[in-house]
């Protein structure tokens, strides 16, 4: 799996967790629909590490937490 890949699925993780679907996301972390979108669908070419942490902010988890999971393992990513 590729690296946006990976970080799309852990925010469509981290939203089931906790019950917040995109739009309260984008509320909770300031980061534009459209930039949300563009990333769950895997068509942001190359995404900056504020933005994540932006995510992280609306999720009110740290970065080493969003990518504590087994889907940024390097066994699972290709280079």
């Amino acid at each position: 799996m590729q690296l946006n890949e990976a970080v799309a699925k852990r925010i469509v993780e981290l939203c089931k967790e906790r019950n917040l679907t995109q739009y309260q996301l984008y509320k909770k972390s300031g980061v534009p629909q459209s930039t949300l979108s563009t990333i769950l669908s895997c068509t942001y070419p190359s995404m900056k590490l504020r933005v994540i942490y932006e995510i992280c902010e609306g999720f009110d988890i740290s970065l080493e937490e969003f990518f504590d999971s087994a889907l940024f393992m390097r066994e699972n990513l290709d280079d």
